[in-house]
């Protein structure tokens, strides 16, 4: 009897220890990037593990690339919004740096010592994006400004939304009987735009509210394009109107070349659990004096591309301020002011790519809708989303947020310069992996670089370069750091790092450190015991430490983790802490490593990430020294857009 007993909890530890495979999905490709998940049922030890390759499509050769991430279980909360949501057990993760427009054979092998059953073998073909571009077999539809008085190309039209819709003069602008078709180019040539939305036989044809409201669908091949025709620039000037363009219902557009200033909302595309945009496309663009540039918080919007755009808000320029506290003064923690400005891009939804953007004077710079629990549709959710390459200066909250995340959100080789109450949020994310890969970061007023807050789940942060502490003392979960530099900005009473988990999966090493002096608990940590899934520390909990020796030897983390200083760089000076309003300008910082420091060569190999680096090992950072620098902001741009 006590041998079967035996053998029957044996049996049971086994079943609950073995892993069964489960619905594979394939997220929206980017043009640089594939995101994975898969949903699995036991594995109560969490040991499986998902190795992947992958080659492009026709190669022999296959190429390893990071192992999916083993996320399920996390508890991601906020109780005052009711918000109580529990990571599903699974697999996620990306392949990355990968050629747009190629197709790849992606290969997923799980494994299990406990025992592994059903598909345990996933080999897929997935073809990355191309940049959108217009339609060159479809009808040009030229627009000129009702001041215009010289030759026209035809046809010709005075206002985009008669070229778009065939639309009329008061009542009638909305009897749409001569629609633009797929694939058709409306070139819009230079002039000044405004909508005179009092005046009831507007040139513009814009209604009362002076929005132009564009709800037409293109296709992917096909799209509708509405771009400068390249003589002069094109300005849409709201004239203190709410919103420019309205595109919550329309399908594959383009915009390209155009300037929007003067309104509250430059694109509109969708509001939760309504209606959105999909395949929006916002490049080459100018925005100034706005409210708001893109924004879509509906979870069906998705595959957008917003790109080489320069967005300036109506926030203050000459001083860095905060939004709670007293008003702001010339000595004090925080700063207040109206909400002028509030982000220049807010998405929710799949796909979407937000690139080479030049941001400044917002609340925020760019994020994801916050949204709350995830949907359960996989293509309804935040999921494969790229956010690179965009250059952000003076923010009075956050550089990028990344709040609403579920699976596979990429935030790389990124520059903020200036904000105050955060750099990098993830506040919260629904169980990652949510990827913080080459950031660099500069004066943030409060000690939070990274803003990992409300409890999220699956953070990898790899190869960033953080001037200032990392102080976040709020649980969260399944955080992975590689490479990193955190050099401390001289803020009195604080230490250089915290790592804060809520539960026993972790990992932080190859790290380089600037400790702030006169601190001894320059190394804060604290973490659950082994398999314990949900953690709320107790003041008690928290153990620190003031040397990284120190803290190695009582966690183990850090094995290859180093302390620097400021002699790491060419010539880079901290911000003043005693000064939290200061303004800096990225033309005069230098984050480049001196050749031969202690934070070159200094790093781990990480597949995908680091793989082509210049020496015998990677650097430290986010730049590598032999490395060309990332171009931030827009491509066609080449003067500075943030000075003096």
């Amino acid at each position: 009897m006590r041998h079967s007993l035996f053998f029957l909890v044996v049996a049971t530890l086994q079943a609950q220890n073995g892993t069964t495979a489960g619905r594979f999905h394939v997220e929206h490709p980017t043009l640089l990037n594939l995101g994975f998940e898969w949903a699995i049922s036991g594995d109560a030890n969490r040991n499986a593990t998902v190795d992947v390759q992958y080659r492009k499509s026709g190669d022999a050769a296959w190429r390893k690339a990071m192992p999916l991430i083993r996320i399920g279980g996390e508890n991601i909360y906020r109780r005052r919004e009711g918000l109580d949501y529990t990571v599903p057990d699974g697999f996620a993760g990306s392949i990355l740096n990968l050629q747009p427009g190629t197709e790849y054979e992606c290969q997923f092998t799980m494994k299990d010592s406990d025992g592994a059953s059903g598909q345990t073998t996933q080999t897929v073909k997935v073809k990355t994006r191309t940049e959108p571009m217009p339609y060159t077999g479809g009808r040009t539809l030229h627009v000129y400004s009702p001041e215009y008085k010289g030759p026209k190309e035809e046809p010709s039209f005075q206002s985009v939304l008669q070229a778009y819709y065939g639309a009329g003069l008061g009542d009638w602008s909305v009897v749409w009987e001569r629609r633009a078709q797929p694939g058709d180019v409306i070139l819009v040539h230079a002039g000044i735009y405004k909508p005179e939305r009092l005046n009831y036989v507007d040139p513009m044809m814009t209604p009362f509210d002076g929005s132009m409201s564009l709800t037409l669908k293109g296709t992917p091949e096909k799209p509708i394009t509405i771009k400068g025709a390249g003589d002069g620039e094109v300005i849409f000037d709201g004239a203190g109107n709410h919103s420019m363009f309205d595109v919550t219902a329309s399908r594959y557009h383009i915009f390209e070349g155009i300037t929007i200033r003067n309104t509250d909302i430059g694109f509109m595309a969708g509001q939760k659990e309504v209606l959105g945009a999909v395949g929006l496309t916002v490049k080459n663009c100018r925005f100034e004096n706005i409210g708001f540039g893109v924004w879509t918080e509906y979870a069906g919007s998705s595959d957008f591309y917003i790109a080489d755009n320069l967005f300036l808000g109506r926030d203050d320029r000459f001083r860095l301020i905060g939004w709670t506290g007293p008003l702001w003064q010339p000595v004090g923690n925080y700063g207040s002011h109206e909400l002028k400005s509030y982000y220049a891009i807010k998405v929710y939804g799949p796909g979407h790519v937000i690139a080479h953007n030049a941001i400044a004077y917002f609340h925020d710079a760019l994020g994801i809708s916050t949204y709350g629990t995830p949907p359960s549709d996989p293509d309804q959710r935040a999921s494969s989303i790229d956010i690179y390459n965009n250059d952000f200066h003076m923010l009075n909250d956050d550089f990028v947020e990344t709040d609403g995340g579920v699976h596979n959100v990429r935030v790389f080789n990124n520059r903020g310069v200036n904000a105050f109450h955060g750099g990098y949020s993830s506040q919260p994310t629904f169980g990652g992996p949510i990827y913080f890969i080459g950031n660099i970061l500069y004066h943030v007023a409060s000690g939070t670089s990274f803003k990992f807050s409300a409890h999220p789940a699956g953070l990898v942060v790899f190869h960033n370069t953080i001037i200032n502490e990392h102080a976040v003392a709020e649980p969260y979960s399944n955080a992975h750091w590689r490479n990193n530099l955190f050099i401390s900005k001289n803020t009195a009473g604080r230490g250089v790092m915290t790592w804060a988990n809520a539960t026993d999966a972790y990992s932080s090493d190859y790290n380089g450190f600037r400790p702030n002096k006169g601190v001894d608990a320059q190394y804060r940590w604290f973490a659950p015991p082994k398999g314990q899934r949900v953690y709320e520390p107790k003041q008690g909990d928290w153990k620190s430490f003031a040397a990284l020796k120190e803290f190695s030897a009582a966690t183990g983390q850090e094995a290859h983790g180093i302390e620097v200083d400021y002699d790491i760089f060419e010539k880079l000076e901290p911000p003043t802490a005693t000064n939290r309003h200061a303004v800096y300008h990225a033309m005069d910082l230098n984050f480049r490593l001196k050749a031969g420091s202690k934070a070159v060569d200094a790093g781990v190999v990480i597949p995908t990430v680091n793989e082509n680096f210049a020496g015998k090992a990677p650097d430290l950072g986010a730049l590598e020294s032999g490395k060309p620098e990332p171009k931030w902001g827009p491509r066609w741009i080449t003067w500075q857009p943030f000075y003096r």
